[in-house]
C-alpha cells in the first residue's frame, strides 16, 4: 500500500509531531517564545500549548503505529490538519499579529508538514 517516500514521509511527519507536542507538553515557553516574547507569557497560552502538545503526540504516534484502516485513516485527516496550520500562520502573519520573521518560520514549518502529510497520504492511491 505504501511506498518507500510515503513511509518515510509518514516516519518524519509522526517524529516531528512527536517533537513538537512534547515542547508543547513540557516546555510550552520555548513555542510561545516563537510567537510572542511578553514575559511571562500568559497562562491561557501555556494551557494551550499544553494541550496542542497532548494531541501532537497522539497524533504523531498514530502514524507511527497505526496499520490499516485506522492508518488509512490518520493518513487521511494528516492533509487538513496541517493544512490548516499552515492557514492559520499565515493568517497571524498577515494580520500582523506576528511579526513577519516569526510568521514566516511558522509558516515554512507548517508548510513543510502540509508537504509531508501530502506525500504520506499518496500512499493510499492505488
Amino acid at each position: 500500500m505504501s511506498d518507500g517516500a510515503s513511509s518515510l514521509a509518514r516516519t518524519g511527519l509522526g517524529l516531528i509531531r512527536i517533537l513538537n507536542g512534547a515542547l508543547g507538553l513540557f516546555a510550552p515557553r520555548v513555542l510561545i517564545g516563537r510567537i510572542d516574547d511578553r514575559q511571562p507569557p500568559s497562562p491561557a497560552a501555556v494551557y494551550a500549548f499544553r494541550l496542542f502538545g497532548v494531541r501532537t503526540i497522539l497524533i504523531g504516534r498514530d502514524l507511527l503505529v497505526l496499520r490499516g484502516e485506522a492508518l488509512d485513516r490518520a493518513l487521511e485527516a494528516a492533509p487538513l490538519i496541517h493544512a490548516s496550520d499552515t492557514v492559520t500562520a499565515a493568517l497571524i502573519t498577515v494580520t500582523g499579529q506576528v511579526d513577519r520573521r516569526r510568521g514566516g518560520m511558522l509558516i515554512g514549518i507548517s508548510a513543510l508538514n502540509t508537504v509531508l502529510a501530502l506525500r504520506a497520504h499518496r500512499a493510499l492511491r492505488p
